[in-house]
């Protein structure tokens, strides 16, 4: 009798693993098994796909780092076609940015601007400090940062990958399964298997940065701040180009 417990036991220990073993081997024999289809595509196709899910998306958080000019800048970004808003570190200096159409703020501390020797630096710094400066179009800094807020340009870098375009290998983003695309001269891209084929992930050549894709298509509120918290550079503290990070 208690051979025969030991028996059932075991038979019911086979059952409960056969499951997964069943769904490994079928992973382990089909990756693509449950996905999208996408990875059984020619490299150029897959690009072009994951490129149009880009595109048409409403909105995209971006997180990550771009090495630029030298310059490593740490993103952390939400944006849409109109738009964008999110927060920016560089060489130890950290801002906000928000664009909602044509008009740029900038939102920093005081040491952001770099207090000076003089008392109307340190004026102009406090003025500044904590409120949404809107750069003038004409500013060198709005044309440094716009891009940083803008969906369109951003992603248009994704899809540079030097050399020849192929297709690589299986991989995972967080929980999401993905197929890379590889540059034979450096650089990658993780597309999404499940769903629409989003880029998840792409890595610039050269250790030039590293960049996170997520919340594809999830909407955000973007709005211009308060008045009350805006200060107008070039009307209130002077027509002076706006400030950009000291580098203490």
């Amino acid at each position: 009798m208690y051979h025969g417990r030991r028996t059932a036991a075991a038979v019911l220990a086979g059952l409960a693993s056969a499951p997964l073993l069943s769904g490994c081997l079928g992973l382990g024999g089909d990756p693509d098994a449950g996905t999208n289809g996408v990875a059984k595509l020619p490299a150029r196709t897959i690009e072009q796909r994951a490129g149009a899910a880009a595109r048409s998306a409403k909105a995209v958080r971006l997180t990550g780092t771009v090495v630029s000019n030298g310059q490593t800048y740490r993103l952390d970004m939400r944006l849409r076609a109109d738009g964008g808003v999110g927060e920016v570190t560089t060489k130890g200096d950290t801002f906000q940015l928000l664009r909602v159409g044509d008009d740029l703020y900038l939102k920093a501390g005081a040491d952001f601007y770099g207090s000076g020797d003089d008392k109307d630096s340190q004026d102009a710094a406090a003025k500044l400090s904590g409120k949404y400066v809107k750069v003038p179009p004409g500013d060198p800094a709005y044309r440094q940062f716009s891009g940083f807020t803008d969906k369109k340009v951003l992603l248009a870098d994704l899809f540079v990958l030097d050399g020849t375009l192929d297709v690589g290998a299986h991989r995972k983003i967080g929980d999401a399964r993905t197929i890379e695309l590889t540059g034979s001269k450096g650089g990658s891209l993780d597309v999404s298997l499940k769903g629409d084929p989003y880029p998840l992930r792409y890595q610039r050549a050269g250790n030039a940065g590293t960049l996170t894709l997520v919340d594809w298509g999830e909407d955000f509120t973007l709005a211009a701040p308060p008045r009350s918290d805006v200060v107008d550079y070039g009307r209130t503290v002077g027509a002076s180009p706006v400030p950009t990070p000291s580098h203490r």
